[in-house]
């Protein structure tokens, strides 16, 4: 299974000199599986960089969306997959008590917001996901809700014994006095446990989280905490915030480093890289 980061950003892409490295666009991650499989975790706008990276020989794409703010489907009418025959596109999203996903999709492609209809796109099949466990080729894929804003699920990729967990906007720190918590009582621990890799939410700085709690993300503290609790081998840090340049990330993972008394690994989440697993 190999994991590269193709969108970084968290809230909004933010393009300029000063996020070159970490990367400006936002959430998308690609996954390949060791027969070929393509999923495709969340449609921000790094979506658009999938198609060159993908074999010409490929017939089928999985995009899990873990929820549907904005700056995590804002590429998918700009995917040229959804508008051809000749690829097999499935879009799986968290389920709703009021709307299904195409309906709820349906609202941001289409007039006003965008000039195409979903329904007009050529190719694609929607799938509402609720917690549980799908396969994809040879790739098991577990969901749970995660605390964050609105319906939002995790996803937990498995092939072969090794674990990949994306949770790119996530709180886990919220109704905790004190954090880590017990585990039964924090988001995402089912999810997270033992993970090979974690690419996780670390958006704030400790400052700003105090200043946001309930906005459903996370500070990189949090994130190191939480993952060395769950006995994770390596943690990328994930979901930048637009405002932290790439000189500031420096600083932030620099200071955590110099905390670790664990031995998990600690890698930032830079745009491009990738991961075997």
């Amino acid at each position: 299974m190999k994991v590269t980061l193709l969108g970084t950003r968290g809230s909004v892409a933010r393009a300029g000199k000063g996020t070159v490295r970490y990367g400006g666009d936002t959430a998308c991650v690609q996954v390949t599986g060791s027969e070929g499989e393509v999923l495709i975790l969340d449609a921000g706008s790094g979506l658009l960089h999938v198609m060159p990276r993908v074999s010409a020989d490929t017939t089928r794409i999985d995009v899990l969306l873990t929820h549907l703010h904005m700056d995590h489907i804002q590429g998918l009418g700009f995917f040229s997959p959804l508008r051809s025959s000749e690829i097999e596109t499935h879009l799986w999203g968290p389920i709703s008590t009021t709307m299904s996903l195409a309906e709820r999709l349906g609202r941001y492609l289409s007039p006003p917001l965008f000039p195409v209809r979903l329904r007009d796109l050529a190719a694609n099949q929607l799938h509402d996901l609720g917690p549980g466990t799908v396969k994809v080729g040879g790739l098991r894929v577990s969901t749970d809700l995660v605390c964050h804003p609105g319906p939002t699920l995790g996803y937990r990729v498995e092939e072969q014994g090794k674990v990949l967990v994306y949770l790119p906007d996530h709180e886990p720190a919220l109704g905790h006095q004190r954090f880590p918590g017990e585990t039964r009582w924090t988001s995402g621990s089912d999810l997270i446990r033992d993970a090979d890799l974690l690419i996780h939410d670390s958006q704030y700085t400790e400052d700003e989280y105090s200043q946001r709690v309930g906005w459903g993300h996370s500070t990189l503290r949090h994130a190191l905490d939480f993952a060395a609790q769950m006995s994770v081998r390596r943690l990328v840090t994930f979901h930048h915030d637009p405002e932290h340049t790439d000189d500031l990330l420096d600083t932030l993972h620099r200071e955590v480093l110099d905390q670790i008394e664990s031995g998990l690994e600690i890698l930032p989440g830079t745009a491009g890289s990738t991961y075997e697993l």
